[in-house]
């Protein structure tokens, strides 16, 4: 048994107790991350003076190793060892001997292991937002080609007014976009690196948070040290955000298993994702819309989980938050999965479009528009509902639908119908004029959008005629005007210059600006700053502050334009 602790106890922890606490057996997930966040660790450590620069290097060159050992698998891991992080340090110190015993500097399991989950869900939410992004390009390829694809819209599951394909899939391109979002808004929030916490209230070494944070591509290290080592409220987030992606999956493959049957018959799921019964061989089944449906519950389970182990945990690290890994770990594959199965299904399968228009026709899904008709021509609501009514109720009589009773039947129940009544009932002329009036709505929207930024883009051209001072950022005047901004080039001598930035104009004009280290000056803090952080591939972007701005008006610009860090530097 390999662990990292030990002096205080006088006796081997029993076999059962450590199989129960060990954590091995999951938490190797993170492997990768674990040695990511060590290495920005030790690098800390060496700027501080804490490790000499050899020392760090054999670590590094340690930890490398056993990267590359894992992944080849030249190296396994295996329960020898109690959790990922004895893995790593035991390795570690059989490879490089004493150095390795120095990983552990200034940092606890506790906020390690905050870090190594972080780092694996911020890893995740990037792979689960490309895999929402390609349903979102399936869904959109479906609407573009099925604008003129009618179908019947239903609420209680009963036929109700006649929509587009288009429309109807559009209901859900919706819903995931949100989706999307969401996780676009945990990722945001959880970016805070917890490593320096502690096992809860800091450490007594002269720890730089914000270099480690930086390295990890965090923006700030978490505020408070229990904090960072007692909440687990990005994961609750994560699943819940999950959760709902799930709802979503579940409720499109109901309407997908409702439509592949023999009585609605309006889509044909592909042959590489359906199954055959192993008695009936007439039956194709829609098992991958029926897992994806079943599985919701799964990620459900997880939440609930997750929820019911934190309700009741006091501060600051317990135990009982090694509980959050394993359902969270299996959530998080089974929405990928149900995903990219979910996206290859719709992307290959067929629809029925002579059957979804006839049924659009024959369910009554006009009998709206027959009463919109009545009340146009002066008839109160309340009394053209009920006429209308009696129309379908002799339709259903007949066997017939709405567009196809004669005008003699029509006026039997009302005088006020006349010829027009059959464009109002016409299913297709219907769906097509709703199509219109909604593309005319957005193009009144565009429109109005046009003649606002030509205000301001005429604003701008008589401020730029009297040399005023423009200091408003107008995204709209810069996009309309620029074609692209190149930053960084060469100066005059050939040498390369990461200040320099070149904004090419639409009129195919250039305009350069000069070297920003001769404007600052060669020992400007912001300059060597903004060169430290390029070169650990981090954007960053120089302002010099303007007369009559204050710190809150560049702090409100950098949320508006989703800057995730401003510092301000004062210098000559």
């Amino acid at each position: 048994m390999a662990q990292l602790w030990g002096g205080r106890f006088t006796k081997e922890t029993d076999k059962l107790v450590y199989n129960f606490n060990a954590s091995i057996s999951f938490d190797q997930k993170f492997y990768e991350q674990d040695i990511r966040g060590s290495k920005a660790h030790v690098k800390m450590l060496a700027k501080q003076g804490i490790l000499t620069e050899k020392e760090r290097d054999q670590i590094l060159e340690g930890l490398e190793g056993i990267l590359a050992d894992v992944k080849a698998g030249r190296l396994a891991i295996t329960s020898e060892y109690e959790d990922i992080h004895s893995f790593v340090e035991a390795n570690l110190i059989d490879r490089i001997g004493d150095p390795g015993k120095k990983l552990h500097t200034g940092r606890s399991r506790n906020d390690q292991v905050a870090l190594d989950m972080k780092l694996y869900v911020r890893d995740e939410i990037d792979e689960i937002d490309q895999e929402v992004k390609s349903l979102l390009e399936a869904l959109q390829k479906i609407m573009e080609e099925n604008v003129h694809t009618y179908m019947p819209g239903f609420t209680h599951l009963q036929k109700a007014q006649p929509v587009t394909l288009a429309h109807h899939v559009g209901a859900y391109f919706e819903m995931f976009r949100r989706d999307r979002g969401r996780l676009f808004d945990i990722r945001k929030r959880m970016n805070t690196c917890p490593l320096g916490a502690g096992a809860l209230a800091g450490t007594t070494y002269p720890l730089d948070r914000e270099y480690t944070a930086q390295l990890l591509d965090f923006d700030e290290p978490t505020r408070n040290s229990m904090d960072s080592v007692s909440d687990r409220d990005y994961v609750i987030e994560l699943l819940s955000a999950l959760s709902t992606v799930m709802m979503h999956l579940s409720r499109f493959s109901e309407e997908i298993i409702l439509s592949n049957s023999d009585e609605y018959r309006s889509v044909e799921i592909d042959d590489a994702y359906s199954t055959r019964s192993s008695i009936m061989p007439q039956k194709k089944n829609p098992d991958i819309a029926e897992l994806v449906r079943g599985k919701t519950g799964r990620v459900y389970g997880a939440l609930t989980s997750i929820l019911t182990t934190m309700k009741g945990i006091p501060l600051a690290y317990n135990k009982d938050m090694q509980e959050d890994k394993e359902l969270t770990f299996d959530a998080i594959d089974t929405v990928k999965g149900c995903l990219a199965l979910f996206t290859g299904m719709i992307s290959t399968m067929q629809f029925n479009k002579a059957n979804m228009e006839a049924s659009a026709k024959n369910g009554f899904t006009n009998a709206t528009d027959a009463a919109d008709y009545l009340v146009n021509h002066g008839v109160p609501f309340r009394d053209a509902h009920g006429i209308v009514g009696q129309l379908v109720l002799k339709c259903i009589d007949k066997g017939i639908s709405l567009d196809e009773l004669s005008l003699e039947e029509y006026k039997e129940i009302s005088p006020v119908f006349e010829q027009d009544i059959y464009e109002e009932t016409d299913v297709e002329l219907k769906t097509e004029l709703t199509n219109a009036r909604a593309k005319l709505e957005y193009l009144q929207q565009q429109s109005d959008e046009k003649s606002s930024l030509q205000r301001r883009l005429s604003d701008f051209k008589k401020a730029l005629s009297h040399n005023e001072v423009l200091e408003e950022f107008d995204r709209g005047i810069f996009e309309s005007i620029i074609e692209k901004v190149i930053v960084g080039g060469y100066d005059e001598n050939g040498e390369k210059d990461p200040y320099k930035s070149i904004f090419i104009y639409k009129t195919g004009f250039k305009n350069e600006i000069g070297n920003a280290k001769e404007r600052f000056g060669k020992k400007s803090k912001a300059v060597e700053k903004a060169k430290e952080l390029r070169a650990q591939g981090i954007l960053v972007s120089l302002i010099q502050m303007q007369e009559g701005r204050s710190k809150d008006d560049y702090l409100s610009y950098a949320m508006k334009d989703h800057v995730s860090k401003v510092e301000f530097i004062e210098e000559a």
